[in-house]
């Protein structure tokens, strides 16, 4: 008789607003922790503002956030936006980047991952006070900026969740090359 082994799916969870400013704070040890406890497996952590690459025998994103969250609202009495995705749909944020300079300049492009899809984004206020320097695209649930200037120095980049209508989180694109190297890596 063989052995059952179930499959097993790769996920990328993007936690916002933890360890900012001595909020919120979320070692990542101990989050790697929580989440093995939770069942999910091979779970690493990149950096400490929230990026973690795990497997799971479940294929519901959204379910896999809801319970994170929840599991961190449990543990640490605070609850973070959480945004789970499949490793596909993480690579088809990274493939559809329609900046393909920012090799160049790779703290200059973030990508902003949105809790779903805006229904009606107000794409015009973030036109009116966009630099000239400044290029951004919506391409499904993932807004693209463009920012060589920093996006510190934006006021474009800090009205991005408004005019979206949705909760966001953001990643510059040398993170996301780097969680997503993470991901393939547990895919070998």
């Amino acid at each position: 008789m063989g052995s059952f082994i179930k499959a097993m799916n790769i996920f990328i969870a993007l936690l916002r607003g933890i360890n900012v400013g001595g909020k919120n704070i979320l070692p990542m040890k101990e989050l790697v922790e929580l989440l093995s406890e939770m069942g999910l497996s091979q779970v690493k952590t990149y950096i400490q503002s929230g990026n973690v690459v795990f497997r799971s025998e479940g294929a519901d994103s959204d379910k896999l956030s809801q319970d994170i969250s929840a599991a961190i609202a449990q543990k640490f009495e605070f609850t973070p936006l959480v945004l789970t995705l499949s490793i596909e749909a993480f690579g088809q944020a990274i493939a559809a980047n329609p900046f393909t300079e920012v090799d160049d300049t790779p703290k200059a492009l973030h990508l902003f991952f949105l809790a779903s899809k805006p229904t009606s984004p107000d794409l015009d206020s973030l036109e009116a006070i966009q630099k000239s320097s400044e290029r951004f695209a919506l391409i499904d649930n993932v807004f693209y900026l463009f920012a060589p200037e920093g996006i510190g120095r934006s006021k474009l980049a800090a009205k991005i969740e408004k005019a979206m209508n949705v909760p966001v989180t953001a990643r510059n694109w040398r993170s996301v090359n780097k969680i997503m190297s993470m991901a393939e890596a547990l895919n070998k």
